[in-house]
């Protein structure tokens, strides 16, 4: 049973790049409120957080780049060849991530919750759950992910695959076992069948109906309307991003679509997503013919309002410079352009840099003034 009443709590595991946060997400475009622990775990450390002295003073101050944040990179590599290392790690960060993750789950408003981390079974986490999900891929694809995302060499990756025990132990604990080595369909029909054995369980649990806005409708996407996506942002960059079904499956591996509609037909959408605690706007596509400012508004209320249930602090607007133009539309939805630096909070500034596109534009609103992990910034 949950450790937090009145929740269902899946508790999502499995080795490095087997595909944990893909799965996370699709659970999200079902309705849960997802957590990533190991993301909170880099939070944790980062400057001004309770976990970055600790560090400091248990590792030195070789593990600092030139920014003064601990470089991750140099940590990891001493952890992953070293388990005392990682043993030591843990035992600053474990505790102020467990904290956070009470903070979160029992302010969600959503009834499923489920919480991402590598180390699920190896530490008391996975008691909290009622149900453990394990991913599981081919070596193989685990090394490629691994050389592709995190731009390690094959040695540095073929070592982090091999530092970890083997995926087999995890899967001897699970209670669904997601096979991510295919295809993102074959992934999300896993994901849906095992959601559904959830859900029949609780007949009060109802997905998210459509939104009225005057006389258009507002719904958030689930990957059976891929086609009608593609479709849609095909036609309206006139073959400029050219999106396939494969493309849009894949794209909802890392974030969700808000679809503004004129009875079935889809005439805007923005593609967003929350993690650590922060809204990211990457795609802003409004048909010819409807009024700019007024689609915008209503994705953007509804954006807004998801990302506010999901407990984010602040929204992030990376856009091409052209949409950014529209200054008096983008002010009166209480948008700002900013630079990194004009955010001020060290987690707003590194989510920046870690996502922002190249030739776009930032936009900037605060979301919320009680910030949740404001002592881990």
């Amino acid at each position: 049973m949950s450790a937090w009443r009145g929740k269902y709590a899946i508790g999502l595991t499995g080795n490095i790049a087997t595909g944990k946060s893909v799965v996370r997400k699709m659970l999200e475009h079902l309705g849960a409120y997802g957590i990533d622990a190991d993301v909170l775990s880099h939070r944790a450390i980062s400057e001004g957080a309770p976990g970055y002295q600790n560090v400091i003073d248990t590792f030195g101050k070789w593990v600092l780049g030139e920014n003064g944040e601990i470089d991750r990179r140099k940590l990891g590599r001493l952890v992953f060849a070293d388990p005392e290392a990682m043993a030591k790690l843990e035992e600053i960060v474990h505790p102020l991530v467990r904290k956070a993750l009470h903070i979160l789950v029992e302010r969600s408003e959503q009834r499923i919750v489920v919480i991402e981390a590598i180390k699920l079974l190896e530490t008391d986490l996975h008691t909290m759950c009622d149900q453990i999900w394990v991913t599981r891929a081919a070596p193989s694809i685990q090394l490629k992910r691994l050389i592709e995302k995190r731009e390690i060499s094959k040695e540095e990756a073929q070592r982090r695959i091999e530092s970890q025990p083997p995926t087999s132990e995890k899967v001897k604990k699970a209670d669904v076992i997601i096979e991510n080595d295919a295809s993102f369909e074959k992934t999300w029909n896993q994901v849906l069948d095992a959601w559904e054995d959830i859900t029949q369980a609780e007949p009060e649990y109802k997905r998210i109906p459509k939104k009225a806005f005057g006389d258009l409708d507002i719904q958030r996407a689930t990957p059976e309307q891929t086609d009608q996506i593609a479709g849609f942002i095909n036609k309206h960059t006139k073959g400029r991003k050219h999106m396939t079904r494969s493309d849009v499956m894949a794209a909802f591996g890392e974030k969700a679509y808000m679809l503004l509609l004129s009875g079935e037909e889809i005439v805007g959408l923005l593609g967003w997503q929350v993690e650590n605690l922060i809204t990211r706007v990457d795609d802003v596509m409004i048909k010819e013919g409807v009024n700019f400012q007024r689609g915008l508004q209503a994705l953007l209320k509804y954006v807004e309002e998801a990302s506010r249930e999901l407990q984010s602090e602040a929204a992030l607007l990376f856009l091409p410079p052209l949409l950014a133009q529209h200054e008096g539309v983008w002010h009166s939805l209480g948008y700002r352009a900013r630079t990194v630096k004009d955010l001020g909070v060290r987690a707003w500034q590194n989510a920046v840099m870690e996502s922002m596109p190249p030739g776009t534009v930032l936009l900037f609103k605060q979301l919320r003034e009680d910030r949740i992990l404001r002592p881990m910034q």
